[in-house]
């Protein structure tokens, strides 16, 4: 099903370094601000501190990091980023409508970093780029919504745990494969899934997240999970692969405030013209 390399890559995601030693969160976001700069200048010179054993994945595939979207020198127009102190990674959901020059090149790109703890080396850059086509692609809608979101710091006495919110995240990408997922699932009000481009909500008291949530629990599973998780912001990101979508690429990032779950975004690199099931994730 999936290359071999790929499948070590995997691997290499799932250890938690963070077991073996601290990690240093302002290293892993001034690392993100030199991975924000490459896109904007559209070279990796500024990347420092790569591990002798790095390896760069787009789209589940591995590259060259000077062959993929790097190529590009891009406006940013939307920068979130979280960092994992334990895990010893971070996640950034970039939205971009337009490159350098002032033409059109929509793209919203998902990516998780990792670093040694020992010495906060990057060993991978795991990227999902979405474009045209991509799963309910607009990048001008997206941005629309998530610039209307409050995804700002939590108050240190009201933050959930690593574990809650891992268990909201899985509970959440397990409701296609097991019909019980749906009740472990900690479904705040309101609450807003930006799928792609799609918003269930429009900003009110009211907005949910459980509009289109999948009614055949009996697909393939949302398998192959990264985690990244920062309770700073009661965020934590999942890259997976969904299998029932022809192992299409994802991300879920969710963010949780008071044990609740308050925003799902998402990135799904299904073909919009090929793959047509209803609204449901």
């Amino acid at each position: 099903m999936f290359s071999s390399t790929f499948a070590s890559v995997l691997a290499l995601a799932t250890i938690a370094p963070g077991v073996l030693a601290a990690c240093n969160r302002t290293a892993l976001l001034e690392f993100a601000d030199a991975y924000v700069f490459a896109h904007e200048n559209g070279q990796v010179s500024n990347l420092e501190n790569i591990a002798e054993n790095f390896t760069y994945v787009e789209n589940n595939k591995t590259h060259e990091i000077t062959s993929g979207i790097f190529l590009n020198a891009f406006v940013i127009d939307h920068r979130h980023t979280i960092a994992d102190d334990v895990d010893c990674a971070s996640y950034t959901e970039l939205i971009i409508t337009r490159n350098a020059s002032g033409a059109s090149t929509p793209h919203v790109i998902g990516t998780q970093i990792r670093h040694n703890p020992t010495d906060m080396s990057v060993y991978l850059i795991d990227l999902l780029v979405s474009g045209p086509g991509s799963w309910l692609f607009n990048a001008s809608q997206t941005l629309y919504w998530a610039n209307r979101e409050n995804w700002t710091v939590i108050d240190e006495g009201k933050r959930d745990t690593r574990e809650k919110l891992k268990a909201a995240a899985d509970a959440y990408l397990d409701m296609w494969s097991n019909k019980t997922a749906v009740d472990a699932v900690p479904w705040g009000t309101p609450c807003a899934r930006l799928e792609g481009s799609a918003y269930t909500g429009n900003g009110g008291p009211n907005d949910s997240c459980k509009p289109g949530i999948p009614t055949n629990n009996n697909q393939a599973p949302n398998s192959h999970r990264r985690y990244v998780i920062d309770v700073t912001y009661g965020s934590i990101d999942v890259m997976c692969i969904f299998e029932h979508l022809a192992n299409a690429p994802d991300s879920h990032e969710f963010r949780m405030e008071n044990g609740k779950l308050r925003y799902i975004h998402t990135i799904t690199l299904a073909n919009s013209a090929v793959v047509r099931p209803k609204l449901s994730g």
